[in-house]
């Protein structure tokens, strides 16, 4: 029997889409738009994030939201100092059959989800931080030599404090470059605290609907990959990627001063597939310049390695970026 085709979703459809999701967060979550609109340009483009912000933020109750608004499986980790890879990824149990023999049978961890909250990811070893390597970059897992596929889609949403000291250890390099962004969680404003106290200390228990589903989020996901990107606007996006490593002739002076590993080539692909979401979820079919702009900060804040100076000087790597894309020309004169 053929299977019948799936229709493929409209640019408009896209932005409906992604437009109710955001609206269905609003309900529940104060503020805090642009943390909204990037953790779900992370979805949609099939990445991870990493949020960082102070406690009481809202970090974790903005991922559970996004659990119930995309109606997907959810499941969350707390990390801590003791906790270990096979409390994530999952292990192999002895059991004993109906006819008496002892066999192993693999249980499964909490990483057999769909979206997956690490809370407070730093707190633990780099050892398990390392368990969900294998499952950020190839969505499988490999226990006792035999490999498991996690169903698609997966997502890992990790959360880190970035205050916290005592007990934690620091995301390797290699661990960072599995997120597709970095998102920054920033204190609410005096009227938003103001809306926040009143939704948290009244009677009324805001709850966000369901919008859509697995399915339709791999739609929204293949159809943003379709989205064309053309040559020049790639080239720029290879040429700030190129100049973020400090021994490049083209860096600019705060990445000769403060950088000492520059970023990846998988912050050019964060930056292309979260500027083809960007671009649909504005209502268009084709990534522009300010989609890059938009898109930078999320892509490589975790990305640019910074030395010495930098650490002590106290360098935002934001601040590195601002002037980084100010001084990669959009175009290169012929």
């Amino acid at each position: 029997m053929t299977a019948t085709p799936v229709a493929e979703l409209s640019a408009a459809e896209f932005r409906d889409t992604a437009e109710a999701i955001e609206d269905e967060v609003g309900k529940v979550i104060v503020g805090q738009s642009s943390v909204v609109q990037h953790v779900l340009v992370c979805i949609l483009s099939g990445g991870h994030a990493l949020l960082e912000g102070v406690p009481g933020l809202g970090k974790t109750m903005l991922v559970r939201t996004l659990a119930d608004v995309l109606d997907l499986k959810f499941a969350r980790i707390q990390f801590t100092p003791d906790l270990m890879p096979a409390d994530i990824i999952g292990t192999d149990i002895l059991e004993e059959t109906e006819d008496g023999r002892r066999e192993f049978r693999f249980q499964q961890g909490p990483v057999f989800t769909n979206l997956l909250l690490a809370d407070e990811i730093n707190r633990a070893t780099p050892k398990t931080q390392s368990a969900l390597l294998e499952a950020m970059q190839e969505q499988t897992v490999t226990v006792a030599n035999r490999r498991y596929v996690l169903e698609p889609p997966f997502f890992v949403l990790a959360t880190q404090n970035p205050i916290e000291m005592e007990g934690t250890y620091p995301l390797p390099e290699a661990q960072l470059d599995r997120f597709m962004f970095k998102v920054d969680v920033y204190f609410p404003t005096p009227e938003e605290l103001v809306e926040v106290l009143d939704r948290t200390t009244g009677v009324a228990d805001p709850k966000a609907g369901k919008i859509t589903g697995g399915e339709r989020i791999t739609r929204m996901r293949d159809l943003a990959r379709k989205v064309p990107i053309a040559t020049h606007v790639s080239d720029y996006v290879a040429r700030v990627v190129v100049a973020s490593h400090p021994e490049n002739d083209t860096a600019p002076e705060l990445v000769r001063r403060y950088v000492r590993y520059g970023a990846s080539p998988r912050a050019g692909q964060a930056l292309i597939l979260g500027s083809k979401v960007l671009a649909l979820m504005d209502g268009r079919h084709n990534v522009a310049f300010d989609d890059i702009e938009a898109i930078a900060p999320a892509a490589l804040r975790h990305r640019l390695v910074l030395n010495f100076e930098g650490l002590a000087e106290g360098i935002h790597p934001d601040d590195i970026i601002a002037q980084l894309l100010t001084a990669v020309p959009q175009q290169v004169k012929a």
